[in-house]
Protein backbone atom coordinates (compact mmCIF):
# COMPACT_ATOMS: atom_id res chain seq x y z
CA UNK A 1 0.00 0.00 0.00
CA UNK A 2 1.09 3.57 -1.14
CA UNK A 3 1.55 6.47 1.21
CA UNK A 4 -1.77 8.46 -0.28
CA UNK A 5 -3.71 5.41 0.32
CA UNK A 6 -2.26 5.08 4.14
CA UNK A 7 -2.55 8.45 4.52
CA UNK A 8 -6.44 8.51 2.72
CA UNK A 9 -7.51 5.10 4.95
CA UNK A 10 -5.91 6.56 8.77
CA UNK A 11 -7.52 9.88 7.91
CA UNK A 12 -10.73 8.84 6.34
CA UNK A 13 -11.55 5.68 7.79
CA UNK A 14 -12.21 4.01 4.69
CA UNK A 15 -10.50 1.60 2.35
CA UNK A 16 -8.98 2.51 -0.44
CA UNK A 17 -10.53 1.75 -3.81
CA UNK A 18 -10.06 -1.04 -5.97
CA UNK A 19 -7.86 1.01 -8.35
CA UNK A 20 -5.85 2.83 -6.24
CA UNK A 21 -2.73 2.17 -6.55
CA UNK A 22 -3.06 2.74 -10.22
CA UNK A 23 -2.99 7.11 -9.14
CA UNK A 24 0.38 6.85 -7.45
CA UNK A 25 2.10 6.86 -10.26
CA UNK A 26 0.44 10.01 -11.12
CA UNK A 27 0.75 11.45 -7.50
CA UNK A 28 4.87 10.89 -7.57
CA UNK A 29 5.19 12.80 -10.94
CA UNK A 30 2.93 15.66 -8.86
CA UNK A 31 5.69 15.77 -6.02
CA UNK A 32 8.56 15.83 -7.75
CA UNK A 33 7.08 18.62 -10.32
CA UNK A 34 6.60 17.60 -13.27
CA UNK A 35 5.15 18.83 -16.66
CA UNK A 36 1.72 17.06 -17.26
CA UNK A 37 -0.51 16.39 -20.24
CA UNK A 38 -4.65 17.49 -19.74
CA UNK A 39 -6.01 15.64 -17.45
CA UNK A 40 -7.98 13.23 -19.75
CA UNK A 41 -4.42 12.41 -21.19
CA UNK A 42 -3.20 11.49 -17.30
CA UNK A 43 -6.04 8.91 -17.25
CA UNK A 44 -5.87 7.20 -20.30
CA UNK A 45 -1.51 7.04 -19.39
CA UNK A 46 -2.64 5.26 -16.26
CA UNK A 47 -4.33 2.69 -17.79
CA UNK A 48 -8.02 4.30 -17.02
CA UNK A 49 -10.85 6.05 -19.11
CA UNK A 50 -10.24 9.93 -20.18
CA UNK A 51 -12.51 11.19 -18.21
CA UNK A 52 -11.86 9.22 -14.78
CA UNK A 53 -10.42 11.93 -13.33
CA UNK A 54 -12.94 15.16 -14.52
CA UNK A 55 -16.05 13.42 -14.42
CA UNK A 56 -17.06 11.85 -10.47
CA UNK A 57 -20.23 10.06 -12.24
CA UNK A 58 -17.38 7.75 -14.43
CA UNK A 59 -15.59 5.73 -11.11
CA UNK A 60 -17.47 7.53 -8.04
CA UNK A 61 -15.02 6.11 -5.56
CA UNK A 62 -11.75 6.22 -7.41
CA UNK A 63 -12.60 10.02 -8.20
CA UNK A 64 -13.39 10.67 -4.47
CA UNK A 65 -9.79 9.33 -3.68
CA UNK A 66 -7.76 11.15 -6.59
CA UNK A 67 -9.87 14.20 -5.61
CA UNK A 68 -8.74 13.67 -1.30
CA UNK A 69 -5.01 12.86 -2.17
CA UNK A 70 -4.86 16.03 -4.59
CA UNK A 71 -6.22 18.52 -1.92
CA UNK A 72 -4.53 16.59 1.32
CA UNK A 73 -1.20 15.79 -0.11
CA UNK A 74 -0.44 18.28 -2.55
CA UNK A 75 -0.11 22.23 -1.73
CA UNK A 76 -2.69 24.80 -3.80
CA UNK A 77 -1.21 25.73 -7.23
CA UNK A 78 1.53 22.64 -6.98
CA UNK A 79 0.01 20.59 -9.72
CA UNK A 80 2.01 21.54 -12.85
CA UNK A 81 -0.33 20.70 -15.39
CA UNK A 82 -2.05 21.81 -18.94
CA UNK A 83 -5.57 22.36 -18.37
CA UNK A 84 -7.99 21.91 -21.03
CA UNK A 85 -10.40 23.44 -18.89
CA UNK A 86 -11.96 26.69 -19.99
CA UNK A 87 -15.90 27.12 -18.73
CA UNK A 88 -15.39 27.89 -15.20
CA UNK A 89 -12.19 28.41 -14.77
CA UNK A 90 -12.20 32.52 -15.75
CA UNK A 91 -11.40 35.50 -13.76
CA UNK A 92 -14.03 38.77 -15.34
CA UNK A 93 -12.66 42.56 -14.29
CA UNK A 94 -12.93 45.77 -15.52
CA UNK A 95 -10.29 48.16 -15.72
CA UNK A 96 -8.25 46.47 -13.12
CA UNK A 97 -5.68 45.73 -15.70
CA UNK A 98 -3.58 48.73 -17.94
CA UNK A 99 -4.78 47.44 -21.21
CA UNK A 100 -6.41 49.01 -24.15
CA UNK A 101 -8.52 45.72 -24.63
CA UNK A 102 -12.35 46.13 -24.44
CA UNK A 103 -13.27 45.60 -20.85
CA UNK A 104 -14.79 43.70 -19.10
CA UNK A 105 -12.00 41.62 -19.48
CA UNK A 106 -11.87 37.79 -18.95
CA UNK A 107 -8.81 36.10 -18.46
CA UNK A 108 -8.38 31.84 -18.74
CA UNK A 109 -5.98 29.25 -17.32
CA UNK A 110 -3.03 29.91 -20.15
CA UNK A 111 -3.26 33.63 -19.36
CA UNK A 112 -2.68 33.19 -15.88
CA UNK A 113 1.00 33.32 -15.66
CA UNK A 114 1.83 36.43 -17.92
CA UNK A 115 -1.29 38.33 -15.92
CA UNK A 116 0.08 37.93 -12.89
CA UNK A 117 2.64 40.84 -12.94
CA UNK A 118 0.84 42.73 -15.63
CA UNK A 119 0.68 46.73 -14.84
CA UNK A 120 -2.38 47.82 -12.89
CA UNK A 121 -4.81 50.74 -13.80
CA UNK A 122 -6.36 50.78 -10.77
CA UNK A 123 -5.21 49.34 -7.15
CA UNK A 124 -8.86 49.24 -5.86
CA UNK A 125 -11.74 46.89 -7.13
CA UNK A 126 -15.17 46.37 -6.26
CA UNK A 127 -15.99 42.26 -5.93
CA UNK A 128 -19.59 41.47 -7.10
CA UNK A 129 -21.55 38.28 -6.43
CA UNK A 130 -23.76 38.23 -9.22
CA UNK A 131 -23.13 38.90 -13.26
CA UNK A 132 -26.39 40.97 -13.74
CA UNK A 133 -25.46 43.65 -11.08
CA UNK A 134 -21.85 43.48 -12.65
CA UNK A 135 -22.52 44.48 -15.91
CA UNK A 136 -24.91 46.71 -14.90
CA UNK A 137 -22.30 48.32 -12.71
CA UNK A 138 -20.46 48.63 -15.95
CA UNK A 139 -22.88 49.89 -18.11
CA UNK A 140 -23.65 52.56 -16.54
CA UNK A 141 -20.12 53.67 -15.16
CA UNK A 142 -17.38 51.67 -17.47
CA UNK A 143 -14.32 53.63 -15.67
CA UNK A 144 -15.35 51.97 -12.40
CA UNK A 145 -13.04 48.76 -11.37
CA UNK A 146 -14.91 45.87 -11.02
CA UNK A 147 -14.13 41.67 -10.67
CA UNK A 148 -16.72 39.46 -11.03
CA UNK A 149 -17.22 36.82 -8.31
CA UNK A 150 -19.47 35.07 -10.27
CA UNK A 151 -21.44 33.09 -7.08
CA UNK A 152 -19.58 30.40 -5.78
CA UNK A 153 -16.74 30.07 -8.41
CA UNK A 154 -13.50 30.33 -6.30
CA UNK A 155 -11.80 28.69 -8.99
CA UNK A 156 -7.96 28.21 -9.14
CA UNK A 157 -7.01 30.91 -11.70
CA UNK A 158 -9.37 33.28 -9.98
CA UNK A 159 -7.69 32.40 -6.32
CA UNK A 160 -4.28 33.27 -7.54
CA UNK A 161 -5.22 36.94 -9.36
CA UNK A 162 -6.77 37.52 -6.47
CA UNK A 163 -4.22 36.74 -3.76
CA UNK A 164 -1.33 37.74 -6.18
CA UNK A 165 -3.53 41.84 -6.58
CA UNK A 166 -3.62 41.81 -3.00
CA UNK A 167 0.30 41.18 -2.75
CA UNK A 168 0.69 43.75 -5.17
CA UNK A 169 -1.50 46.29 -3.14
CA UNK A 170 -4.39 45.68 -4.47
CA UNK A 171 -7.66 46.81 -1.84
CA UNK A 172 -10.93 45.18 -2.31
CA UNK A 173 -14.58 45.51 -0.90
CA UNK A 174 -16.99 42.99 -1.51
CA UNK A 175 -21.01 43.32 -2.39
CA UNK A 176 -23.21 40.53 -2.27
CA UNK A 177 -26.59 38.99 -1.58
CA UNK A 178 -27.87 39.50 1.84
CA UNK A 179 -28.89 35.77 2.35
CA UNK A 180 -27.43 33.31 4.12
CA UNK A 181 -25.25 31.91 1.34
CA UNK A 182 -24.55 35.04 -0.17
CA UNK A 183 -22.82 36.04 3.29
CA UNK A 184 -20.90 32.48 3.65
CA UNK A 185 -19.59 33.68 0.03
CA UNK A 186 -18.47 37.14 1.22
CA UNK A 187 -16.41 35.23 4.21
CA UNK A 188 -15.17 32.66 2.01
CA UNK A 189 -14.14 35.67 -0.49
CA UNK A 190 -12.62 37.84 2.70
CA UNK A 191 -10.60 34.39 3.85
CA UNK A 192 -8.83 34.32 0.87
CA UNK A 193 -6.82 37.46 1.55
CA UNK A 194 -3.33 37.68 3.55
CA UNK A 195 -3.50 41.41 4.06
CA UNK A 196 -6.44 42.76 4.30
CA UNK A 197 -9.18 42.75 7.57
CA UNK A 198 -12.44 41.36 6.57
CA UNK A 199 -14.05 44.75 8.04
CA UNK A 200 -12.19 46.44 5.32
CA UNK A 201 -13.83 43.70 2.83
CA UNK A 202 -17.41 44.47 4.12
CA UNK A 203 -16.81 48.30 4.03
CA UNK A 204 -19.95 48.81 1.51
CA UNK A 205 -22.09 46.03 3.39
CA UNK A 206 -21.60 46.64 6.99
CA UNK A 207 -23.81 45.01 9.42
CA UNK A 208 -25.59 47.88 10.35
CA UNK A 209 -26.20 48.23 6.66
CA UNK A 210 -27.53 44.41 6.53
CA UNK A 211 -29.96 45.47 9.54
CA UNK A 212 -31.03 48.47 8.45
CA UNK A 213 -32.04 46.65 4.50
CA UNK A 214 -33.08 43.97 5.94
CA UNK A 215 -35.77 46.15 8.25
CA UNK A 216 -36.71 47.97 4.87
CA UNK A 217 -36.30 45.71 2.01
CA UNK A 218 -35.77 42.11 3.28
CA UNK A 219 -38.28 39.53 2.11
CA UNK A 220 -38.93 36.12 4.30
CA UNK A 221 -37.79 33.01 3.72
CA UNK A 222 -36.36 30.18 5.92
CA UNK A 223 -34.48 28.96 3.56
CA UNK A 224 -32.20 31.39 2.26
CA UNK A 225 -31.84 32.85 5.70
CA UNK A 226 -31.17 29.75 7.66
CA UNK A 227 -27.46 29.55 9.47
CA UNK A 228 -24.77 28.45 7.34
CA UNK A 229 -20.85 28.51 8.76
CA UNK A 230 -18.93 31.79 8.68
CA UNK A 231 -15.53 32.41 10.32
CA UNK A 232 -14.84 36.08 10.52
CA UNK A 233 -16.49 38.25 13.19
CA UNK A 234 -17.93 41.16 10.35
CA UNK A 235 -19.63 38.25 8.71
CA UNK A 236 -20.78 36.14 11.61
CA UNK A 237 -22.49 39.24 12.56
CA UNK A 238 -24.33 39.48 9.32
CA UNK A 239 -25.13 35.95 9.13
CA UNK A 240 -26.77 36.33 12.58
CA UNK A 241 -29.11 39.22 11.57
CA UNK A 242 -30.08 37.69 8.52
CA UNK A 243 -31.03 34.17 10.68
CA UNK A 244 -32.84 36.67 13.52
CA UNK A 245 -34.55 38.77 11.06
CA UNK A 246 -35.47 35.40 8.72
CA UNK A 247 -35.42 37.83 5.53
CA UNK A 248 -32.85 38.16 2.84
CA UNK A 249 -32.31 41.16 0.30
CA UNK A 250 -30.77 40.71 -2.96
CA UNK A 251 -27.78 42.81 -4.77
CA UNK A 252 -30.60 43.93 -7.72
CA UNK A 253 -32.69 45.90 -4.77
CA UNK A 254 -29.56 47.54 -3.98
CA UNK A 255 -28.38 49.33 -7.55
CA UNK A 256 -29.27 52.76 -6.17
CA UNK A 257 -27.39 52.60 -2.98
CA UNK A 258 -24.85 50.88 -4.48
CA UNK A 259 -23.80 53.52 -7.22
CA UNK A 260 -23.62 55.98 -4.17
CA UNK A 261 -21.49 54.02 -2.05
CA UNK A 262 -19.02 52.67 -4.67
CA UNK A 263 -18.36 56.22 -5.56
CA UNK A 264 -17.60 57.47 -2.84
CA UNK A 265 -14.92 54.40 -1.64
CA UNK A 266 -13.56 54.92 -4.70
CA UNK A 267 -12.99 58.92 -4.65
CA UNK A 268 -11.95 58.54 -1.04
CA UNK A 269 -8.99 55.80 -2.11
CA UNK A 270 -7.80 57.74 -4.83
Amino acid sequence: MSRYSNAFESQTGQVAPEKAAQLDQLFDQIGRGKALPPRGHQAVALGLSAHTLNDPREDPPLFAYYRWVMTHCFQSGQVNELTARLIGMAFTSANIFATDLPQPLTLNPWQLTPMLDFPLKNTQAVVIENNGVFALLHQEHPDWPLILQSGNDFNDVYVQLIQHLEERGMRYAYLGDLDSKGVQMADQFARLLKQTAAKDVAALQTPKDVRIWLADMGRKDPHRTRQLKVVTPVYQAEMTTIRLFGKFVEQEQLMGIYEKRIGQWLDAGK
